[in-house]
């Protein structure tokens, strides 16, 4: 009697330590199954002023980082350090991945409108913030799925052979989108898709 119970408790025991190690296998499979869904790259997008702290979310994009991509991309389509006929050309095929394709169409017939114009020719270009009309919470209005409408005022300067022939402040009222492309090509995984109105001129004075 004293065998069959110690035989029974052995047999319990084994089937405890069958069911610990089925559950243990059970844990194991879904921790695999969420590292396989886990995703591969995770984009965050860090605000310039973390002084007071901030939460952020993989994925979520901070209006001064909507802002701060606008800016610099439409910089960049605006610099034309030596010769716009060359340069605007080449700064739309480089910066392809930052524009949809029908913002890219857009701004190819503005460079082909002015160069049979004559306004390329020798001619170099720069954009820069204006003072006192820099970032601000309001210049970026989120217009929901994953879209956003940008105000830049910027100073236009246009020299040829060193002799400045312009120089004018333009509000560009941007819209950007979330952009979800190759991330080699695009880290910032936004795009500017157009304007939301006609960009004019403005007083500096009168907006500050």
């Amino acid at each position: 009697m004293r065998y069959r119970k110690e035989l029974d408790s052995a047999r319990s025991h084994i089937n405890t330590l069958r069911g610990v190690i089925g559950v243990m296998a059970l844990v194991a499979l879904g921790l695999w199954w969420g590292w396989q869904q886990a995703p591969d790259r995770l984009t965050v997008h860090i605000p310039p002023e973390l002084r007071t702290g901030g939460v952020l979310e993989a994925g979520e994009v901070h209006p001064a980082s909507v802002y701060t991509f606008a800016f610099y991309i439409w910089q960049q389509v605006h610099r034309w350090p030596e010769d716009g006929r060359a340069d605007y050309a080449d700064n739309l095929w480089s910066l392809q991945a930052f524009l949809t394709p029908r913002f890219q169409q857009t701004l190819e017939a503005d460079r082909e409108q002015r160069e049979r114009r004559g306004e390329l020719r020798d001619r170099s270009r720069f954009i820069r913030e204006i003072d006192g009309l820099r970032y601000t919470p309001d210049r970026v209005q989120a217009t929901g799925d994953g879209t956003w409408t940008v105000w830049l005022d910027v100073e236009v300067e246009e020299r040829i052979d060193g002799e400045r022939v312009k120089q004018v402040f333009i509000r560009y009222p941007l819209r950007v989108v979330a952009y979800d492309i190759d991330p080699e090509s695009n880290p910032w995984g936004l795009a500017l898709a157009g304007f939301v109105q006609d960009p004019y001129r403005i007083d500096p004075e009168e907006e500050q």
